[in-house]
């Protein structure tokens, strides 16, 4: 039999209303019909770059420019007092100089109609993972292309050079030259196929638990020793990030490319050039392997930024497939092979825009067994 309602134990004490919204994972904040900012939670405060109290003395319109679809969300949920979804909006922010593409919630608060709940879904992960897997298809398809242009065309070519040089020799002056074109031709038609042919290795990496930040100070070295006068690389390392699995050359090719590109983006502007390299512990990032149940973790984020002028906004979702470039005369084929090594680590690799210059994101498992750094002990273990 239940006991009586009276001789129930006491609920626990409830948390207050302020720790409750603190707890959430997205930015939320509470506005008045004046759309005057009564209540912001920690991860608002981490979006917008402000502290609560800061945030307390603003409208969302000094926040958001005022054209943003997002006051169309809120004013429908007066209209209509219930729950707005508008997915993938571009809210504007500009004390951070850039766009954000997010999922907005809208929620009127029944017990005091006043007041609009606004949630901000960031469009991170889950959208970074479908692109980087979409990357990998194309990587996929690039792979059965380079192993028929192996196969295929590198043959002819050499049958090709070695006639023309055979034909030289017998030739006058002006005809010598053109056989020399011949051969130069095939030469680099060659040499982008060897590129190519780089996507049709599909075999096992040989892997070691890898320092990722000895990687990152050969990087720097290489890249302090290949740039202009004017740039300068700079380093902010979490010290405490346990081992990657990895192959240590790999690493440096990627990190290697990334920090040449950026280099490359800052160009002529070098004055006020600087490449940041930072690494962080970002617990809680799950990635499902397809067709299997696994699940992997990747908590280990090591970025790559520059102050050059970004990436194109319309080229960004496409950065990492074949031959889209930025270069005049580039190939396009170093991005598309950063996320090959990055996809054989089982990393994902993403390109950002932080309003100046372009970030390139890349995160990796850590090393199974390892210990996670002591503030996420026990979070997040693969």
């Amino acid at each position: 039999m239940n006991a009586p309602l009276n001789d129930r134990p006491p609920a626990p004490d409830a948390p207050m209303p302020k720790a409750v919204v603190d707890a959430l994972p997205n930015p939320l904040i509470v506005l008045d019909e004046a759309c005057r900012i009564r209540l912001a939670n920690v991860a608002a405060e981490d979006y917008f770059q402000a502290s609560s109290n800061m945030l307390l003395r603003h409208k969302l319109s000094d926040l958001v420019p005022f054209s943003s679809p997002v006051f169309g969300s809120i004013a429908q949920a007066r209209a209509s007092a219930g729950v707005v979804n508008e997915y993938s909006l571009a809210v504007g922010t500009p004390r951070l100089g850039g766009e954000r593409l997010v999922d907005v919630q809208a929620t009127l608060m029944h017990d005091d109609p006043r007041y609009v709940i606004l949630m901000l879904l960031e469009r991170s992960m889950a959208h970074k993972i479908d692109r980087q897997l979409t990357s990998r298809g194309a990587a996929r398809s690039v792979s059965g292309m380079a192993t028929m242009l192996a196969h295929e065309i590198k043959n002819p070519l050499a049958g090709i050079r070695g006639a023309a040089q055979l034909l030289e020799p017998a030739l006058n002056s002006d005809d010598r030259a053109l056989a020399r074109l011949i051969c130069e031709e095939t030469d680099r038609i060659r040499d982008l196929v060897d590129q190519m042919e780089v996507f049709s290795d599909e075999r096992p990496l040989e892997k070691s638990p890898v320092n990722i930040h000895a990687v990152l100070e050969r990087v720097k070295r290489l890249t302090t020793a290949s740039m202009g006068e004017g740039v300068s690389v700079r380093e902010d390392y979490d010290p405490s990030l346990p081992p990657v699995l990895g192959n240590k050359d790999q690493l440096v090719q990627v990190f290697l490319n990334l920090a040449k590109n950026a280099a490359e983006a800052i160009g002529n502007n070098a004055q006020a050039g600087e490449i940041l390299l930072t690494t962080a512990f970002r617990p809680g990032i799950r990635l499902t392997v397809p067709g299997s149940s696994e699940r992997i973790t990747l908590p280990l984020e090591v970025c790559v930024h520059d102050t050059g002028p970004g990436v194109p906004e319309e080229l960004r979702p496409n950065i990492f497939d074949p031959f889209v470039t930025t270069k005049p005369g580039g190939k396009g084929l170093g991005l598309a092979l950063v996320a090959k090594i990055v996809r054989d680590h089982g990393g994902i690799i993403e390109c950002a825009d932080r309003g100046r210059g372009a970030t390139f994101r890349v995160l990796l498992p850590m090393l199974r067994g390892a210990a996670a750094p002591r503030d996420f002990d026990g979070d997040d273990t693969p």
